[in-house]
């Protein structure tokens, strides 16, 4: 509302003001000519309403002119709301509702603009960040065409030019084969490409990235969203991290079994210096230990780093849960699938032999170590449980990680050698402790 403190005049009142006014110059009118032609009462009433008429038509044009003009302008500035110019302002003299509407119409505009305003800044930002981020970002209409790429996309794609306008079809046409199948493929993925120019000596040829895709609807239209993200110097980053930790836990275990074998190599040339033949059979034995504990060691590695690709063949439920019960205990909960299912026989076996020995070292006792196998959907779930002592927060979010390991002779590759056989076979691993104590985990296989 106007918190103007001057006189106020409603419109009702300067329409009855004016209405009255007209009343009082009509009666005045007629009364003059009934003074002057008082014979000729017709004549008298003609001539006041030619006198009258034409002042009745100025005075009230002269009063809605000012109004239908103040109509035209809030029609015209409404127009230009709706384009978006939000930069005009009115005016209205009278103190009166249609000033109470301009003032609201005026705030109104204020408002808008200050919105735009934002708006705008906001903008400027996000498309700042938009096109220095490092992530090559596609927006791709229903038709394929290309409706925005920000910088680093322009540098993958199109040695730093426009792609605005282009199909992407047309763009992919001279790219990597690589990125052509990773998009054709469709979902989400990782795919490498071939470095550009000559490669320094120790460097990896291969470039690799991060492909993501999202639809959604724009101004009532299909959108694909298409995020590259270059992983390479992470991906070596974490390389170099993984070396450091195999070299540590490596160094580790050759001076466990490596020191010990030498001070009894010494005591035992000690002994045969001296003639003391009597303990050389048991330090000999030690030593042996010793020496198949680290060929143990090392064949775990080995299997691990030269992990073929699984050889799936059609597999009997029934069957394979026979093999494995004569290799190492456990209880069978439920019953198992009666189809059977396509996986490597020896790479399976190794990952449940692994798991279920993590279940006995865990200190529950051998009753309580579970397996059992069902079918959800078109997801076989292969579940080994016990009820140990199960892991803390910390130890959980490290236990797949390859050479992590909490046991005083462990390696760190037994839960890390199951995720790398499930995953080759298409499937993945969870890991979740149990109400009243113990650890589950699960493989997810496709059945």
């Amino acid at each position: 509302m106007r918190t103007s403190t001057r006189w106020r005049i409603s419109l009702a009142a300067r329409v009855v003001a004016v209405t009255a006014l007209l009343i009082i110059v009509a009666i005045a009118v007629a009364l003059t000519l009934s003074f002057l032609l008082p014979d000729s009462t017709l004549t008298v009433a003609l001539l006041s309403i030619l006198i009258m008429l034409p002042l009745v038509i100025v005075v009230v044009r002269h009063q809605l002119d000012p109004l239908f003009a103040m109509f035209r302008a809030l029609g015209g500035t409404v127009a230009s709301y709706q384009d978006g110019d939000y930069s005009f302002g009115l005016h209205w003299r009278h103190n009166d509702e249609l000033g109470d509407l301009v003032e609201a119409h005026n705030d109104l505009g204020k408002v808008l603009r200050e919105q735009r305003l934002d708006l705008i800044q906001r903008e400027l930002l996000l498309d700042s960040m938009v096109q220095n981020t490092p992530v090559a970002m596609l927006l791709i209409a229903d038709r394929g065409a290309i409706v925005f790429a920000n910088l680093a996309a322009r540098q993958l794609l199109n040695q730093g030019r426009k792609l605005e306008g282009h199909s992407l079809q047309e763009v992919l046409a001279s790219t990597a084969s690589s990125l052509r199948e990773a998009i054709d493929r469709g979902g989400d993925g990782l795919f490498t490409v071939a470095r550009s120019g000559e490669v320094e000596e120790g460097e990896d040829e291969d470039e690799t990235y991060h492909l993501a895709r999202r639809n959604f609807s724009l101004n009532g239209r299909r959108h694909e969203l298409l995020l590259l993200r270059h992983l390479t110097v992470e991906l070596r980053r974490q390389e170099v991290q993984t070396w450091k930790k195999v070299i540590r836990v490596i160094s580790h275990e050759l001076n466990n079994s490596l020191a010990p074998v030498t001070s009894l190599t010494n005591s035992g040339t000690e002994l045969l210096r001296r003639g003391q033949t009597d303990r050389l059979p048991e330090i000999l034995l030690t030593i042996a230990e010793r020496t198949r504990h680290l060929e143990g060691f090392i064949a775990g590695y080995a299997r691990f780093a030269k992990m073929p690709a699984p050889r799936k063949e059609a597999t009997t439920w029934q069957h394979f849960i026979s093999s494995l019960q004569s290799q190492i205990a456990f209880n069978l909960i439920g019953d198992l699938p009666e189809k059977s299912t396509a996986f490597d026989v020896a790479q399976m076996e190794q990952a449940l032999i692994n798991l279920l020995k993590n279940a006995h070292e865990s200190g529950s006792t051998p009753e309580h170590v579970c397996l059992s196998v069902r079918q959800v959907q078109d997801s076989i779930l292969i579940e080994v449980s016990d009820r140990g002592t199960g892991m803390t927060e910390t130890i959980m979010s490290n236990a797949l990680v390859p050479f992590y390991s909490t046991k005083r002779s462990g390696t760190g590759l037994g839960l890390a050698l199951a995720r790398e056989i499930i995953e080759a076979h298409g499937g993945r691993i969870t890991i979740n402790n149990r109400e009243g104590g113990g650890l589950s985990v699960t493989l997810i296989l496709p059945a």
